[in-house]
């Protein structure tokens, strides 16, 4: 016996945003990572006695804290629209990128979470096409709304007979 759906997400043309703790998250990973290769750096030049493992390791540090830097303008960026045919993901800063993705299309909707996600609360919604280049990711969503945003394009794609 099927459940009724509760009530979706309304194919009004708003923009979504997604939600604050991506950046958290991110930033809680990527502060473990720069504690990886530092450690790792420390660990090499202690027993080798030499200094070069700490060039690597502060080459990458260097790298992960810029990308930190740009982090939240880069999540402000990303966001999605629930149109009447289609769902629009936009994202970029520099390089802006927006994908509109019919519901007729869409093969398959998946949500991932890591460990850490999972402590935050988000998730990463995949869209997936026939086409593999205009499969769309939206990362840093709530779980409540990844749920909310699956539900409401399953529900879309089986009112128009897509192959959902």
């Amino acid at each position: 016996m099927r459940e009724p759906r509760r009530q979706g997400l309304a194919l009004d043309g708003t923009w979504h945003q997604i939600s604050t703790k991506y950046v958290v998250s991110q930033l809680v990973q990527s502060v473990f990572w720069i504690a990886v290769f530092l450690i790792a750096a420390a660990v090499v030049s202690y027993t080798t006695g030499e200094v070069w493992p700490w060039i690597p390791a502060g080459a990458i540090t260097l790298v992960i804290v810029v990308s930190l830097v740009i982090l939240p303008r880069q999540a402000r960026a990303l966001g999605y629209m629930l149109r009447g045919d289609d769902i629009v993901f936009r994202k970029g800063i520099l390089w802006q990128r927006m994908v509109a993705v019919p519901y007729g299309r869409m093969q398959l909707i998946d949500i991932t979470h890591g460990p850490l996600d999972r402590i935050f609360g988000v998730s990463k919604l995949k869209m997936v096409t026939a086409a593999a280049s205009t499969g769309v990711e939206i990362p840093g969503l709530t779980t409540a709304a990844a749920e909310a945003l699956r539900d409401t394009l399953i529900e879309v794609a089986e009112t128009r007979r897509t192959g959902l």
